[in-house]
């Protein structure tokens, strides 16, 4: 499996940015998705995860209603839309992917595969 996440840039506080992350090397049925960041000095933190089979979501408080995370089945490709950026969600973020969805979703070590990350500042 491979992960290729794209889209990073630097915007102005309050706009917005959408981030992809290619998905090859199999079909993703059953599998669960996520997207994490990672700020300089700090832990890497989930953002927003996806169930590929039934597109349930889920979100971390701090990006719940600003974020949104999706999938496209033909393209093999799960996205963010992120607005409302602010300059705390300045990070490299990545996407994350496992193939199974039951448990938590929301901690690093749940996942097996990772793209290589793409750095987002947000500047005030």
């Amino acid at each position: 499996v491979q992960l290729q996440a794209s889209g990073g840039g630097l915007v102005q506080a309050g706009g917005s940015l959408r981030l992809s992350c290619a998905a090859s090397g199999r079909t993703f049925r059953n599998y669960g998705m996520a997207w994490f960041r990672q700020a300089p000095g700090k832990e890497r933190e989930f953002v927003a995860c996806i169930m590929w089979t039934g597109g349930t979501t889920d979100y971390a408080d701090s990006v719940k209603g600003r974020f949104i995370i999706s999938k496209d089945n033909a393209k093999n490709t799960m996205n963010l839309q992120m607005n409302s950026l602010e300059p705390e969600d300045t990070a490299i973020y990545y996407c994350a992917a496992r193939p199974f969805t039951m448990g938590t979703m929301t901690r690093p070590s749940d996942y097996t595969y990772w793209g290589q990350g793409t750095l987002v500042t947000v500047s005030s």
